[in-house]
């Protein structure tokens, strides 16, 4: 087998696998000869199909990257690039997207290998911190809504009652309208006051199939809006993960559901689901894990509640209630993964990840 076919670490080089950054080996022509899951995760490539093709091919040619390379080579030190522009390939029929990385470039000499090149995306660190800040106001919210919702609830009873008995004593059929408009407003208060706290119910784990969970979805959402086609793009060599099936369910409803709302009832929604390698999701390292993308072709979010999307009682569309993302990121979080959009005109997508395994041969703590 032709050096550059292998697909082992070269020796001495082993434990690559599993770095959270990104890494490639080249030799002296500057071939790939190695990519580590977190190379493939971040350039949407595989190592069997890259193994021995040029940097170039996957990379260009930004003139730090080049300089970084030139270095190295030259004066046998590592050297890094900062800010290189790096367009990834055309994923699934889609324009690739435009990366912002470091590059260290680290001289080796291992079976052939010349270079090490570790990537990282300059705006990890700040995603880490803006994620950790967003998850305590998140828990903050999810406390003020909850003891609110307590607050409310009870005298929302008294008013209920209240007005039934009120009803009994009229003799007026014009006047039990009022009451009746009194106990539906209560009996709606009511509801949403149970969503608010449905969020904080323990969790009642199990092994699910997240492709049946993605088929009763689209069941619901054909029955109720018609006009919005439902296209399945699904990895059926997934294995089933541990959850709350019906907070899943009720997660992938709720974005879905919006999904279609946004749309006015006429457009599509893809539901895609594909395995990641060496994840890090709530501050811990996974070797596998799902990742479950909602995609639509609807408006957009506006650019005004952009940032705010996923807080209690913010929705884009007049008469939402702004609890369904709420809920959504509430009970992605229980299952220790994560929730995020990027929206423009003509695409809208929900991200979500999620651990392929909670054993601890399948963890890695960071």
């Amino acid at each position: 087998m032709n050096a550059v076919d292998s697909a082992t670490t070269p020796a001495g080089l082993s434990g690559l696998d599993l770095l959270s950054s990104a890494v490639i080996l080249l030799d002296g022509r500057l071939l790939i000869r190695y990519l580590n899951p977190a190379a493939e995760n971040l350039f949407s490539v595989s190592q069997r199909a890259w193994l021995g093709r040029s940097l170039v091919q996957l990379a260009g040619t930004p003139a730090a990257l080049d300089n970084a390379l030139e270095n190295a080579l030259r004066n046998n030190w590592s050297y890094t690039g900062h800010n290189i522009a790096v367009t990834r390939e055309v994923r699934d029929g889609e324009a690739g997207q435009t990366l912002h990385l470091d590059c260290t470039v680290t001289p080796v000499d291992a079976a052939g290998t010349r270079l090490l090149l570790e990537f990282r995306p300059i705006d990890q660190q700040l995603k880490a911190i803006r994620e950790e800040r967003e998850a305590v106001q998140q828990q903050a919210n999810r406390e003020l809504i909850r003891n609110l919702a307590h607050e409310i609830k009870n005298p929302l009873g008294g008013i209920r009652g209240s007005a039934q008995l009120l009803e009994r004593e009229l003799d007026n059929p014009a006047l039990k309208e009022y009451t009746q408009v009194i106990i539906k407003e209560a009996d709606r208060l009511q509801d949403l006051m149970q969503r608010l706290l449905s969020s904080h119910r323990a969790m009642q784990p199990a092994l699910v199939n997240i492709h049946e969970l993605l088929e009763r979805v689209r069941r619901l959402i054909h029955a109720e809006y018609a006009g919005v086609r439902v296209r399945r793009d699904y990895d059926t060599s997934l294995p089933e993960i541990t959850g709350d099936r019906e907070q899943l369910i009720q997660a992938i409803l709720n974005i879905a559901r919006n999904a279609a709302q946004a749309m006015a009832g006429h457009g599509e929604i893809v539901f895609r689901s594909r395995a990641l390698r060496q994840v890090t999701l709530a501050k811990k390292r996974y070797r596998l894990a799902l990742e479950l993308q909602v995609i639509d072709n609807g408006p957009g979010i506006p650019e005004a509640i952009r940032d705010k999307i996923f807080y209690p009682l913010v929705s884009g569309r007049e008469g939402g209630s702004g609890l369904g993302l709420t809920l959504a990121q509430s009970f992605i979080q229980q299952h220790f993964g994560s929730i995020d959009v990027e929206s423009k005109p003509g695409r809208t997508c929900f991200t979500i990840r999620l651990p392929l395994s909670a054993g601890k041969d399948h963890e890695i703590t960071t």
